[in-house]
């Protein structure tokens, strides 16, 4: 059986039910995008100042806190750590380029309006 094969109620629900998970996927782009600014002038911070790219001790109380919240929304706590060392990962490689090239860190993020 193909989705051209399904009824058209069902393919109307599928099609509803898509649409939403596009724009929920947009959505977490667009936060990770927020999030990642964030992380970025928290590296050019660190760089300024001589700081480890990485703060394990941060990190794990990020993943504390991040598989707590994903249990009470019932989501999988090991997806949700997964995902959060992953990005844990990009953050401190963008940490450790930042940091391998403080020139081109701003010094203040009004500096680089958009």
């Amino acid at each position: 059986m193909t989705t051209r094969d399904i009824d058209e109620g069902v393919r109307a629900e599928l099609d509803r039910l898509r649409g939403s998970i596009d724009n929920i996927d947009a959505a977490v782009v667009h936060m990770l995008a927020e999030r990642f600014k964030c992380t970025q002038q928290v590296g050019h911070l660190k760089a300024q100042h001589r700081l480890p790219p990485a703060d394990p001790a941060r990190e794990a109380r990020q993943i504390e806190r991040l598989r707590q919240l994903a249990e009470s929304a019932r989501l999988d706590p090991a997806f949700a750590e997964k995902l959060l060392n992953f990005i844990i990962a990009e953050v401190i490689r963008h940490h450790e380029t930042i940091a391998a090239n403080p020139v081109t860190a701003p010094s203040d993020p009004a500096a680089n309006p958009r």
